[in-house]
């Protein structure tokens, strides 16, 4: 172990003191906060971009109309007997954003309400056009068949459902929405790390083969110890800035609450001002999940357990190569099922407990990414993650060892890159 160690502390010491690791660290997590926040807000901007047009309304029911100015906020609707030649050129010359032609039939229930205007527009404002449309076309219905204003109240009710946990301190706000986000993230970046630092350790293999500096290095290691040693101080690197971005996470959402807590009014809420930080925000409708120790445990573990699998891999594509991009052609065997797990998170999320999500969480190659994600949506049994996690470090130490094996003859091959035939024969050569 005195040579693995000793690799083990250079690759470490020497990534760990450049400044890019810890811009890199200390960077990341917000630049993860605003990939997510983006989107968010580039809609919201994009919504309040400034006044749109109106929309010209031909209503041959002449009926609709006003529900539609009533119920809009998205859009300002004005009357127009004109015919939709003269519409159509009116929206290229951007009188007005758009025309909506209503056919007398649709308060029989039938025909098709049609929008027309010189752009998409997006799914955003045909799902907002549709949603007025349909909202108005009932209140008119209804009301033409005398229907009880109690009936239409009903008939326009939405009762929402709150759903709450069982857990041992008793009941509380289940924030299925939030952890699925959170698994889902989780999964993204156990997918990220295990996909970069692996690629570090391909890239440092690749350098040193390169250099002819390995040469030099193996007449005092053997070469197993050199790739064991390099796989796990690339690895000890990653583990400490998983570490450092779990506890800025988890700083974060300790603050969060009171910072909330400071712009809210609790008059807005209608409850009283010195009400507990859990009242206010229940009454405001925000869930800060706590993420369990458990859970970053598990996340820790499995992304170990991840990385040392892939990195062996990695590692063994990097000996056989004199240039990155001499690996291409050898990494779909390792890549492919890197992004089977990203295909099914879908399912996952759909159903967690589910048998596929269940037996898809065992295999070794997709367990990194899909057992922590089952965990954050979850209560995963005990012995179903250790015995994962366990299935997931068996299938390394073997892959290690296949991976050597290729290591030891590879990094004395240059030239033509090899076939994967000629792989399974480096690692079955016996000197």
């Amino acid at each position: 172990m005195h040579p693995i160690w000793i690799i083990l502390k250079s690759e470490f010491w020497r990534r760990v003191r450049s400044k890019a690791f810890v811009l890199a660290t200390l960077l990341a997590p917000i630049g993860i906060v605003a990939l997510f926040a983006l989107p968010g807000l580039l809609t919201f901007f994009a919504a309040d971009s400034g006044d749109e047009p109106p929309v010209a309304v031909v209503d041959a029911t002449e009926q609709l109309l006003p529900h539609l100015q009533e119920q809009s906020s998205s859009f300002t609707f004005v009357q127009s007997n004109t015919n939709q030649e003269a519409l159509a050129d009116s929206v290229r010359a951007e009188v007005y954003s758009g025309y909506l032609v209503l056919p007398e039939t649709l308060l029989q229930g039938e025909g098709t309400a049609s929008f027309y205007r010189s752009s998409g527009g997006g799914l955003g404002t045909q799902n907002r056009i549709q949603n007025v449309v349909e909202r108005a076309v009932r209140d008119v219905r209804l009301a033409n068949e005398d229907v009880p204003d109690a009936v239409e109240s009903i008939l326009a009710a939405s009762p929402s459902l709150e759903m709450r946990r069982i857990t041992e301190q008793g009941d509380q706000a289940d924030a299925t929405l939030i952890y699925s986000a959170i698994g889902y993230m989780l999964a993204f970046v156990i997918y990220f790390a295990v996909f970069i630092y692996g690629q570090y350790v391909m890239q440092g293999v690749i350098a040193e083969k390169s250099s002819r500096v390995v040469e030099i290095v193996v007449s005092s290691v053997r070469p197993f110890e050199l790739l064991m040693g390099k796989v796990l101080g690339i690895g000890a690197m990653g583990l400490v800035q998983m570490v450092t971005w779990g506890a800025l996470v988890s700083g974060a959402l300790a603050v969060a609450g009171p910072i909330f807590m400071l712009f809210m009014d609790p008059s807005a809420y209608d409850i009283a001002p010195d009400a507990s930080q859990e009242a206010a925000l229940e009454a405001a409708g925000i869930t800060i999940p706590s993420l369990p120790l458990s859970l970053l445990v598990w996340t820790l573990l499995f992304f170990v357990a991840g990385y040392l699998l892939y990195a062996s891999l990695f590692a063994a594509v990097g000996s056989a190569v004199e240039r990155v991009q001499d690996a291409q052609s050898l990494m779909y065997p390792v890549f492919i099922p890197l992004l089977i797990p990203l295909l099914v998170i879908g399912v996952v999320i759909e159903a967690p407990n589910g048998t596929l999500s269940t037996v898809l969480s065992f295999i070794p190659f997709f367990a990194p990414i899909l057992m922590v994600l089952r965990s954050a949506l979850t209560d995963v049994a005990f012995w179903q993650l250790a015995l994962s996690w366990l299935l997931v470090m068996a299938t390394f130490v073997g892959t290690i060892w296949v991976a050597s094996r290729i290591y030891r003859v590879g990094i004395f091959m240059y030239g033509k890159p090899p076939s994967l035939r000629e792989l399974i024969r480096w690692a079955r050569y016996r000197p």
